[in-house]
């Protein structure tokens, strides 16, 4: 990407980032036209692990999806980095590994280890402070400016929206580029994030189906005041549902047949991974002089 995510996030229209978990999904939501991704914690442990998001998921597992998903897109990777996994000094280390494989924004949240997802209940949080200081080491340990930090606050279910409001402005003074005030219950309650933190900064919301906050569209969370919203684990839940109805259907039919108009064929998945092509790439490739190419390769240094 020739703009950086920064840019995007700094005017109209809002960025809107559909979660994603392997560079499968990643694939599909770039070619459905999203420039921006969100890599999810809660997603990567629902899908690598079959389990819920209550920290098991580590700074390795996160990394190694990173790298496969910057390997085969190009859009911006918004990447959920959970507590940071540890310190102010395990964050710096999470944030040169995550800015490495290819995250373009990486978000850190002030819940106590083990986390959990901040749609669930009996969240506990480190001291402000501390957070502070975590995402001040964020800022100084990344290579670029255009690796934005983004300072998620779970205060709202712990101490009281007034209270995660003024986190959320300790974090920014820290250096935070992005600020993001988790489950809120109300629409109200948006509106009041964006009138009490302003718009210095881009305010990032998160829909989750079934969660603690309403949703809302892109344009309606725009028009109240936010730059970027996240749909993290939406994903997941549509194709666990599908695979439930799958294997569902198979076993009662003992067949795919009754299952195949919802479903690609054998033929119909390899154009969309791009089968053909990459097959014919390599024969061109094979098919090379490497005494030609040699040649060709010293005229142009």
């Amino acid at each position: 990407m020739t703009d950086s995510l920064r840019l995007h996030l700094s005017k109209p229209p809002i960025v809107v980032a559909p979660g994603v978990y392997d560079p499968l999904s990643a694939m599909l939501a770039s070619q459905a036209g999203f420039r921006a991704l969100y890599i999810s914690g809660a997603a990567i442990a629902y899908t690598r692990l079959g389990r819920p998001d209550i920290g098991l998921v580590s700074l390795s597992e996160v990394v190694e999806t990173v790298s496969l998903i910057r390997d085969r897109v190009d859009a911006h990777l918004i990447v959920d980095a959970d507590t940071g996994y540890g310190n102010a000094l395990n964050v710096e280390r999470t944030v040169r590994l995550l800015e490495r494989a290819g995250a373009s924004a990486i978000q850190i949240e002030d819940q106590s280890f083990p986390k959990r997802c901040g749609h669930l209940d009996d969240k506990s949080l480190i001291p402000a402070v501390e957070m502070a200081g975590k995402i001040k080491a964020a800022v100084d340990a990344r290579r670029s400016v255009d690796t934005l930090i983004i300072a998620r606050t779970d205060a709202v279910a712990v101490e009281g929206f007034d209270a995660a409001i003024a986190r959320a402005q300790m974090y920014r003074d820290a250096g935070a580029d992005v600020l993001f005030v988790e489950a809120p219950k109300a629409r109200d309650e948006l509106a009041r994030i964006v009138a009490q933190l302003g718009r210095s900064l881009p305010l990032m919301a998160n829909m989750v189906e079934g969660g603690k906050t309403p949703i809302l569209s892109g344009s309606e969370l725009e028009a109240i005041g936010f730059s970027l919203v996240i749909f993290p684990g939406g994903i997941v839940r549509a194709v666990a549902k599908t695979a439930a109805d799958y294997y569902g259907s198979l076993a009662a039919n003992g067949s795919t047949q009754p299952f195949r108009d919802r479903m690609y064929d054998f033929v119909g998945l390899n154009d969309l991974l791009g089968t053909p092509e990459m097959i014919a790439r390599g024969k061109r490739l094979e098919s090379i002089d490497p005494t030609s190419a040699a040649k060709a390769g010293h005229k142009k240094s």
